[in-house]
């Protein structure tokens, strides 16, 4: 199934952090991630300091695989 034909509709996204994004350690980098209604294993993800750039979609598996373990 190809996730980006989906319309997404409303979403509840949540924000997920970790990791720093500087070289003092003085900050994390976050997204914001929310499942796709209807799929199953499924979620949309974006900038949460930018949501409004768009989502990236990806499987459970996918996300999984980079190491983030919230899903």
């Amino acid at each position: 199934m190809d996730l980006y034909t989906l319309n997404l509709g409303e979403l509840k996204f949540r924000r997920v952090c970790g990791g720093n994004n500087n070289e003092d350690g003085e900050g994390e980098s976050c997204v914001e991630i929310a499942p796709i209604p209807g799929v199953p294993n499924a979620f949309a993800v974006r900038d949460s300091k930018n949501p409004d750039a768009g989502t990236l979609r990806f499987t459970g598996d996918e996300l999984r695989a980079t190491g983030m373990t919230t899903v």
